[in-house]
């Protein structure tokens, strides 16, 4: 398959430099942050969604004249607003699928962008350690 070499500076900056042309055609914004890409798109309306599939058909040409494949079972869809209409959104022929939240770079992002679920997780982690602290006294 294919991958980026851990744990060396040279992996990264060529993987970079390999997929430098992916956002080639891409109407909607998108994020590269080291093997992880992201495309951010508001979608109100019938055309737009079919925008944001385009962009998501010419992500799966990308791959397929590279032989570079996304692994699809981690591609994820959210919806952020209580209007959004959810569409559903394919890769690779397969449907992705919708979470409420994800964690990105170490922040709990949710769809209705409250931070209750960051504060949650960071009680938990800290409740965590407080208990390791203890057993070991």
């Amino acid at each position: 398959m294919s991958g980026v070499l851990q744990e060396s500076v040279l992996g990264p900056m060529l993987f970079l430099i390999f997929i430098d042309d992916l956002e080639d055609g891409i109407k909607n914004m998108i994020y590269k942050f080291a093997d992880d890409i992201k495309v951010l798109a508001q979608v109100q309306s019938e055309a737009e969604r079919k925008s944001l599939q385009e962009d998501l058909d010419k992500l799966s040409e990308w791959t397929d004249m590279w032989q570079m494949s996304f692994n699809t079972k981690k591609c994820e869809v959210m919806h952020m607003g209580r209007t959004n209409q959810r569409f559903k959104y394919t890769m690779e022929g397969q449907t992705l699928d919708t979470v409420d939240s994800e964690k990105d770079l170490g922040i709990m992002i949710s769809f209705d962008s409250k931070s209750s679920n960051q504060c949650i997780q960071a009680c938990r982690k800290a409740s965590m350690m407080l208990g390791m602290i203890k057993k070991d006294n």
